[in-house]
């Protein structure tokens, strides 16, 4: 009836193995991916030009920030990885992490406008 794994659902009951493991959250998750691909790979493609030509950055401090900038948002999963297994859960961690992107990308815009 449960499943032998050690699952458990959102209230920390042991899973029931015929309501357990189907996809439900699946298509929340790949559009929210997809969403963040294009954000990330639309910034990066104009990032150098912005901070050269409108912050009036030098070509080597424009292109050693995107490449920090880069290179961050490589690591940062790792840091999520491990607050969703030690802590969160990875459903939390996604839905928590997607509410902090949505809300600086927001005050952002609102700050360039």
């Amino acid at each position: 009836m449960y499943t032998k794994d050690g699952t458990t659902d959102f209230r920390k009951n042991p899973a029931i193995k015929k309501e357990t493991g189907s996809w439900k959250a699946c298509p929340y998750i790949l559009g929210n991916e997809c969403c963040e691909r294009l954000a990330y790979y639309g910034i990066n493609t104009n990032l150098v030009n912005y901070l050269k030509f409108q912050l009036n950055q030098s070509s080597v401090a424009a292109v050693s920030n995107v490449t920090n900038w880069s290179g961050t948002c490589y690591v940062t999963p790792l840091i999520g990885a491990f607050l969703a297994d030690a802590y969160l859960g990875r459903y939390w961690t996604i839905a928590s992490f997607s509410i902090i992107y949505v809300f600086r990308d927001t005050d952002l815009s609102i700050a360039h406008a």
